[in-house]
């Protein structure tokens, strides 16, 4: 498994270098973005596509391969592999089949924009990718925010507009995001705002939603609300995207008030807006 640059094809480790010229195939997302980054380094390579439609037909061939004794180098497009990138079912399936993963460490766009966003040394979580889709982004992020921590996101140009406008609706406009883009090529860009200025700053400049997006998105005002014990802020923000009895396990979670008072709380709460719609 072997990490590769995010952008600079300089950041690349003389391990990393040193596995991929001896690997008898090199198992790549893309192959042409590969051969672009084994021509920089003059390496010559066996290249076998290995990509999100065929990774698990993909892992079998692999580990034939390996069973005559040949070694393989998985690599994606950019970064470390199997985290938001193909990899896993290969890794799983040969460890199942007895044979040994090593892992080459490097470049990951997440670790990368957080040792640049100037955020205090916190808890934080990954989660990748958000939903596509509206309804299904916001259900995730009222669970994610609800959660204690500063939160690391990937985001695709065509959606990241939609994604912090749904970020403002769910966990509040007031929260601080970092905005990093380009990480390492030559229009890199980290920009520090509040959330509910997040789209109108991309939306003032097209070259702004242009390539690739790491968000960092600091703790949201119910989570510290919580931290002081006002569960019913807690429990409200949660009702508003989540089923009553998920909402209300969260909320005890955060708050650490007892299941029976919120879920009385929460009854309360969804009769009143049942009236209101009425």
């Amino acid at each position: 498994m072997v990490a590769t640059p995010i952008g600079n094809l300089e950041d690349i480790s003389l391990r990393a270098v040193n596995a991929l010229a001896r690997a008898d195939v090199i198992a790549a997302e893309d192959t042409r973005v590969t051969a672009r980054l084994l021509e920089h380094h003059h390496i010559q390579g066996k290249l076998a596509a290995v990509h999100e439609h065929n990774e698990r037909r993909a892992a079998e061939w692999i580990v034939e391969l390996l069973g005559q004794g040949k070694k393989v180098a998985l690599v994606t497009d950019a970064g470390t592999p199997a985290i938001s990138d193909p990899g896993g079912a290969v890794v799983a399936r040969a460890r199942a089949s007895g044979f040994a993963v090593v892992p080459i460490p490097g470049p990951n766009a997440a670790i990368t924009a957080l040792s640049a966003a100037g955020i205090p040394d916190e808890p934080f979580l990954f989660a990748g990718f958000l939903p596509a889709k509206s309804t299904a982004r916001r259900k995730a992020l009222a669970v994610f925010g609800a959660l204690p921590y500063t939160l690391l996101f990937y985001e695709a140009p065509h959606r990241v507009v939609e994604c912090v406008e749904d970020i403002a609706a769910v966990l509040g406009a007031e929260r601080r995001i970092v905005i990093a883009r380009e990480l390492t090529k030559l229009f890199e860009q980290i920009h520090h705002c509040v959330v509910g200025d997040a789209a109108a700053w991309l939306q003032a400049d097209a070259d702004r939603q242009r390539g690739e997006f790491v968000l960092l998105v600091q703790k949201s005002v119910f989570v510290r609300k919580a931290a002081e014990g006002d569960w019913e802020r807690v429990l409200a923000v949660l009702l508003a995207e989540l089923p009553l009895a998920h909402a209300v396990k969260l909320a005890c979670k955060l708050t650490g008030e007892k299941r029976n008072t919120v879920y009385k709380r929460a009854l309360q709460l969804a009769q009143h807006v049942k009236a209101r719609r009425r």
